[in-house]
């Protein structure tokens, strides 16, 4: 085992997603120093680099797996897993979703791909101040922290994203197949906690058919 990877298993820090000031503070010494240790152990395969200054140590130096949902919130603080991501955790459509969606703050995309992690991406949406965790919900996975949105609101981020307009249930039904019993489970709750939510007239505008649909408006 290398010295760095050795350092951090004994630090308790084996199953954190590592940030280059963290790594300072366990190795002492010289940044160069540090450098060529996180290399050593880096083409070692002991630590994987997510990107620049995030670091994580492989699977069989760790208790648990780190969960990917996990790692999106390591990649682009603040966000939470949305869209398609979301909708499939929560068993709302049926296929297998190969990259990470997440919505960030701010006003910048952004898209990490990893050899060993898979593929993440991060969109920005136009969100009312003070509504940017509405129906989000801070979930545990083996000790590590993530937010998810709620079913719902993983909906309407995507109708949000992509600009859709409210042409009845069919796009949801037959184009994302959700299956109408989920749609069913959506209570006037939910719709009330959405309404502030949005911006973007076209998303507020689908929310309200949506609710007239569900007969909850």
């Amino acid at each position: 085992m290398q010295t760095l990877t050795q350092q951090l298993v004994s630090a308790g820090l084996g199953n954190r997603v590592l940030t280059e000031a963290q790594l300072a503070r366990i190795v002492t010494g010289t940044r160069q120093r540090r450098y060529h240790l996180v290399n050593r152990a880096t083409r070692a395969g002991e630590i994987h680099r997510l990107r620049r200054g995030l670091y994580v140590l492989d699977a069989k130096l760790r208790d648990n797996a780190v969960h990917p949902f996990a790692l999106a919130q390591a990649l682009a603080p603040g966000s939470y897993v949305s869209l398609e991501t979301a909708l499939a955790h929560h068993g709302w459509i049926p296929e297998t979703v190969h990259v990470t969606a997440s919505i960030a703050p701010g006003r910048k995309s952004l898209e990490v791909q990893h050899a060993v992690y898979g593929s993440f991406s991060f969109h920005p949406l136009a969100i009312q101040k003070g509504y940017f965790l509405e129906l989000v919900e801070r979930l545990q996975h083996d000790r590590q922290s993530m937010f998810v949105a709620r079913p719902i609101r993983a909906l309407l981020d995507l109708v949000c994203l992509r600009k859709i307009e409210w042409q009845g249930p069919g796009w949801m039904i037959e184009g994302l197949r959700i299956d109408p019993d989920n749609l069913r489970s959506v209570t006037a709750a939910d719709i009330g906690s959405l309404r502030p939510v949005y911006k973007q007239k076209r998303a507020n505008a689908f929310l309200k058919a949506l609710a007239k649909e569900l007969a909850l408006d």
